[in-house]
């Protein structure tokens, strides 16, 4: 195995370790042959640190004795990896700023942030430095640097990709997502994480606008909806498009979410509040279980680090196990009424992020609105379990821009096909759209 430490400017500042780890097998009939892939800082690879974003982490663990489960696979499955990427400091930001590694450089758009937790993944994608990269998402770590770099990133059903051999963040949401260029390499990692076999693709019965959420946007929402009624119209027909009020929806169906809409929603004039209700009782459980995992090592330690992270680590170790059980609840009640909704074969429609990527170094205090808006979007998918992708749109004001679709929890190979089958199309309505607006 050859390594090197760090990279350069030429690699954006996507890896904190190079390294050729090469597929057991090199045959060409591997579904992966000859592809080259990223790994979060997050993962166990064998005779490496896992560094978990911050370097007092890194000099208080051993080397992993063993290789996370997925990465193997993706071994197994032909491709080579070429080191560990850059990532947010304990998993705990959507922003993908670093202190400590310095933060890597989105490709997009150099003077905004990339998005976190998995910064390092999403621009060694985006910077064509790989084919295809492992990230974790628990609050939005792939889908987010997927909107702000411009890529494609996908956010399994949760539970369906083994999470052995990755640091845990909050176990109630941790997930093992990807991400790629191209959708067919999307797929094709999908297949080999998710053990699918080949099937003839679905079409999906609906495609469902949740018109609420896209009324979040800081841009006009014809740029993103667009584009994505025009391409399903175009492929399924206009009978399958359906609008909802997402908000009222989950308001009616989730009836323990009542707690956390008195108790946690005042003065949220930004959002749609029984969303940001899901979004706060997430936010409750992931610091509770944060706590239980990592509040002893951050007691003791007491680890150097950066703004923003700092209080929230700090924030998550005062907090007590009231109310989780009514989150357990909610999760319950909501993934039951998106199932009902959604059926078998049905797509939900929302934005990934409110708006585009904000600038590096913006004040914590100047982004509430923004993440407030973020979270609510981020813990549909977060707190049902769903499977989520974020899909690029092209650019605005020279700003990246994403859609997000949500299938069924365990619909993972409906929803891969599905951008299969899309992309095409919604490149060329991207393309119409943005000559427009020229």
């Amino acid at each position: 195995m050859q390594k090197e430490m760090g990279s350069g400017k030429e690699e954006f500042g996507a890896f904190i370790e190079k390294f050729t780890l090469p597929p057991p097998s090199k045959s060409p009939q591997l579904p992966l042959h000859s592809l080259t892939f990223a790994v979060k800082d997050i993962f166990d690879i064998k005779g490496y640190v896992t560094g978990f974003g911050n370097p007092d982490w890194a000099r208080t663990h051993e080397a992993a004795t063993s290789t996370a489960p997925t990465v193997l696979a993706i071994l197994d499955g032909g491709a080579t990896s070429v080191g560990k990427t850059v990532m947010d400091e304990m998993a705990y930001s959507i922003n993908g700023e670093n202190k400590h590694y310095g933060t890597p450089t989105n490709p997009c758009a150099p003077d905004r942030i990339p998005g976190g937790s998995s910064s390092g993944s999403a621009v060694a994608v985006a910077a064509e430095l790989v084919d295809f990269s492992l990230g974790t998402d628990t609050g939005g770590s792939v889908r987010v640097p997927a909107a702000f770099c411009g890529i494609l990133g996908f956010r399994p059903s949760h539970g369906v990709v083994s999470t052995v051999g990755v640091i845990p963040m909050a176990q109630s949401f941790d997930t093992v997502g990807w991400f790629a260029r191209d959708p067919t390499i999307l797929r094709e990692v999908g297949h080999v994480l998710l053990q699918l076999s080949e099937v003839f693709p679905v079409q999906p019965c609906c495609i469902i606008i949740a018109d609420d959420c896209f009324s979040l946007l800081s841009f006009p929402s014809d740029r993103v909806t667009k584009p994505l009624i025009k391409s399903i119209e175009k492929l399924f027909g206009s009978e399958i498009v359906n609008h909802i009020k997402l908000g009222d929806y989950v308001e009616d169906k989730v009836p323990s979410l009542k707690h956390f809409m008195s108790t946690y929603c005042q003065n949220q004039e930004y959002t749609v509040p029984s969303l940001m209700a899901l979004s706060n009782a997430l936010r409750l459980l992931q610091r509770f279980e944060f706590k239980n995992n990592h509040g002893e090592w951050v007691s003791t330690v007491k680890p150097d680090l950066g703004p923003g992270i700092f209080e929230r680590v700090w924030e998550a170790l005062k907090t007590t196990d009231e109310d989780t059980d009514r989150c357990q609840m909610v999760i319950t009640e909501l993934r039951a009424a998106l199932s009902d909704l959604l059926q078998d074969s049905g797509i939900l429609a929302i934005p990934t992020v409110p708006g585009p990527p904000p600038k590096i170094h913006t004040e914590v205090t100047a982004l509430e609105s923004y993440r407030a808006r973020a979270f609510s979007l981020l813990a549909i998918s977060g707190m049902s379990g769903l499977c989520q992708v974020t899909i690029p749109l092209g650019m605005h004001n020279d700003l990246p821009v994403a859609v997000s679709l949500l299938a069924r929890h365990g619909g993972d190979q409906l929803l891969l096909n599905l951008v299969q089958t899309i992309y095409g199309t919604l490149k060329e309505q991207v393309s119409s759209v943005e000559k427009l607006s020229d």
